[in-house]
């Protein structure tokens, strides 16, 4: 039923398909922790994109299980590189943009593909919204008011908590607003804040609003998390890094480096690589990993940040990221060392069914 039953090299066959890999390599399926797959298309113009509902900073009632496209050319290319499995968030126009999903890569109806729903609520800091709203000439167009937006939505959602126990203590049917509803999930501890951040100042405000509301949440992107690294290993804070081989296209970008992400770990932040796509297509995940290669990451610990980590960045540890008994049947077969550059994915299984066999 798509789980793995028995790992090991004398395994018991019965009518079972058997796929014969004698001097492969086999692993875990790929994890991409922070994606747009669906929402910006491969092949699609700008035009035609369903990530950014820029015409409102506070958007949390937004679902992307509503958006996706599991047509997109984009999974396809995922299980040809062995990534089963990702996350997909609202862009960062918005303070809040809306709640996450956590999909495999094969399917064609959404609803049959989902790992993880909601998965998280989109969050941002920085220039994306600050810059948006400003050209706009709207509120919030400050870091300031950036912060105060939040702080105002969530003390909303906090007040319609109460007035609702309220409501319902005297029997009364309260009238619902989708937005705060969608705010108190994580308030309540049911879903994180995935917190779109690259300037370690506005990684330091997010955590500080978090703390003053009892939010659990990720960060995403952390392009200076170097320069907080002890304070985001001190609190364990799991961080989306990436995308590794982007160009600096913006200010928040300019100090990013590889060797940022090696110092992290070095800390002991629990890290995860991702590549943002469409930033970064989803089928180079992989070649990220294979520049820390390069600079002298041992294998293994490049691996974890693939598979392990981003697992449990998802809070999906007990399901996904390891070749276990009980986890679902996510596998790659490789050619060789995936992270060796001439090595390829030869076939990709997700829930026990392969899904990519290469020709």
């Amino acid at each position: 039923d798509g789980r793995i039953v028995q790992v090991g090299k004398a395994v018991p066959r019965g009518d079972e398909t058997v796929l014969f890999g004698k001097g492969l390599v086999v692993t875990p399926g790929l994890i991409d922790p922070h994606t747009h797959v669906g929402l910006w298309e491969e092949g699609y113009p700008e035009s035609e994109s369903s990530g950014n509902e820029a015409t409102d900073p506070l958007t949390p009632q937004l679902r992307v299980l509503d958006a996706f496209h599991p047509m997109d050319q984009a999974f396809e290319d995922a299980r040809s590189a062995g990534v089963t499995t990702i996350q997909i968030l609202p862009g960062s126009a918005n303070v809040l943009g809306g709640e996450g999903v956590v999909v495999k890569t094969s399917g064609v109806v959404a609803d049959s593909m989902v790992r993880r729903a909601p998965s998280g609520m989109k969050a941002a800091f920085g220039e994306n919204p600050k810059n948006l709203y400003k050209s706009l000439k709207k509120y919030p167009s400050t870091r300031m008011a950036v912060a105060a937006c939040m702080r105002e939505a969530f003390t909303e959602a906090w007040n319609y908590r109460v007035k609702m126990e309220k409501a319902l203590e005297k029997g009364e049917e309260p009238e619902r607003n989708l937005k705060y509803e969608a705010l108190l999930r994580v308030l309540k501890g049911e879903v994180p804040l995935r917190i779109h951040a690259h300037r370690s100042d506005d990684m330091v405000t997010a955590l500080r609003i978090a703390r003053e509301f009892g939010i659990s949440c990720t960060l995403e992107h952390g392009t200076e998390g170097h320069l907080i690294a002890s304070l985001l290993a001190k609190q364990k804070i799991p961080v989306a890094y990436g995308p590794v081989i982007t160009s600096r296209a913006k200010l928040e970008l300019k100090n990013r480096n590889v060797t940022n992400l090696l110092a992290m770990l070095q800390a002991g932040v629990p890290l995860s690589l991702t590549t943002d796509h469409p930033v970064v297509p989803l089928e180079y995940l992989l070649l990220q990993g294979m520049l820390l290669r390069q600079s002298g990451m041992p294998a293994p610990e490049v691996f974890k940040l693939l598979t392990v980590n981003p697992a449990a960045h998802l809070g999906l540890s007990h399901e996904i990221g390891s070749l276990e008994e009980g986890k679902r049947g996510d596998l790659v077969l490789w050619s060789g060392d995936p992270l060796e550059p001439l090595s390829r994915a030869l076939v990709t299984v997700i829930d026990g069914e392969v899904v990519f066999r290469r020709q």
